[in-house]
């Protein structure tokens, strides 16, 4: 569900399967349920902001569930501190599109922008300008080549989430073989993390072959064009980690029309409603989903405490919960992301 441009003031949103504790610094957990996993508490948010604070929040594309469950956190946290919150977004993924909405925002002069910048380099000196205007910028998920500038920046262990989903595949297949990444764009800062991620995990096994990655520009269609491409080339790939929700919404269309569900397993980046449809269905084996109602909340946290004067977080990293038929009644369904708030 896409939101409208106009000024919402939030109300409280019950969150399902989002935690309230805070995982700070580098310390984060990278895999739910890991008790080897380090955690450590936040700054204590007061329970009331001081004043009634001006939040933008920028997304990185709008109708994906990603940022809609991340704005879902968002307006829950903003309402739990008495705060006001503005959600937009560009309709692509892109630099070109998001930047306008930026410029647009900063013009408005809010307290604080959370956003997610869709590209390291385009992004970094309108970003750097937000911040010498005495504006709080708080990165969400995606940053840029210098976060210096922000309060805050938090995402997801895509480094580790990557390697879970090369994990997941070698369960899937412990004889080894051909594997590729389905990606969006180069430039991305969380993409670019999970490709290292499952890369290098994939080249320290000799059981496997990794192939050289595939970018579908963030649109399904053309990955499923790619995938199907690929599997023409190379007829005997086993496993592909989509790297997004779109990438694998695509990959899991091309390998469907390819005839290939049976041989060809798949493990997905995120987990919107097509992609849990596509694990009940057995297109896709297994999805690394992230915390976006958690990174959400946590930017809400980090713009209050700049604005306040309190003790901010500089990165924070969120884990990440691997679902499969198996646990999608429990802990796995918990994780799933949202179409609406």
């Amino acid at each position: 569900m896409k939101k409208s441009s106009a000024v919402v003031v939030v109300a409280v949103v019950a969150l399902a399967g989002c935690s309230n504790s805070k995982p700070t610094g580098s310390a984060a957990n990278t895999a739910a349920g890991d008790p080897s996993a380090p955690a450590a508490s936040a700054p204590v948010v007061p329970a009331k902001a001081s004043k009634n604070y001006n939040l933008q929040f920028i997304q990185g594309v709008t109708g994906d569930e990603f940022y809609i469950t991340m704005q879902c956190g968002i307006e829950a946290e903003a309402a739990k501190l008495g705060v006001t919150v503005k959600t937009q977004g560009p309709q692509k993924f892109d630099p070109t599109l998001q930047k306008p909405i930026l410029d647009s925002a900063v013009a408005a002069k809010p307290d604080a922008i959370l956003i997610a910048p869709t590209d390291v380099t385009a992004m970094q000196t309108p970003l750097q300008a937000a911040a010498a205007a005495g504006i709080k910028v708080i990165l969400v998920d995606t940053t840029t080549e210098d976060p210096s500038y922000a309060a805050s920046a938090i995402a997801s262990d895509n480094v580790g989430g990557g390697k879970a989903a090369f994990d997941a595949i070698k369960e899937l297949n412990p004889g080894g073989g051909k594997v590729m990444v389905m990606s969006t764009d180069p430039g991305v800062s969380t993409v670019d993390l999970r490709i290292k991620g499952f890369e290098d995990a994939a080249k320290a096994d000799s059981k496997f072959q990794y192939l050289p990655v595939q970018y579908s520009h963030n649109d399904p269609a053309t990955a499923a064009n790619l995938i199907s491409s690929a599997l023409q080339r190379d007829p005997d790939i086993i496993g592909v980690f989509a790297a997004n929700l779109f990438a694998a919404e695509g990959t899991a269309t091309g390998v469907r029309q390819a005839g290939k569900a049976s041989t060809v397993k798949i493990v997905g980046f995120d987990a919107g409603p097509n992609q849990i449809k596509a694990l009940q269905e057995g297109t896709v084996q297994a999805l690394i989903a992230q915390q976006p109602g958690n990174i959400g909340q946590f930017g809400v946290d980090e713009a209050v405490a700049a604005l306040d004067g309190g003790q901010g977080t500089p990165k924070i990293q969120t884990g990440f919960t691997t679902i499969t038929k198996e646990n999608l009644n429990g802990e796995g369904g918990q994780a799933a992301y949202k179409s609406s708030c």
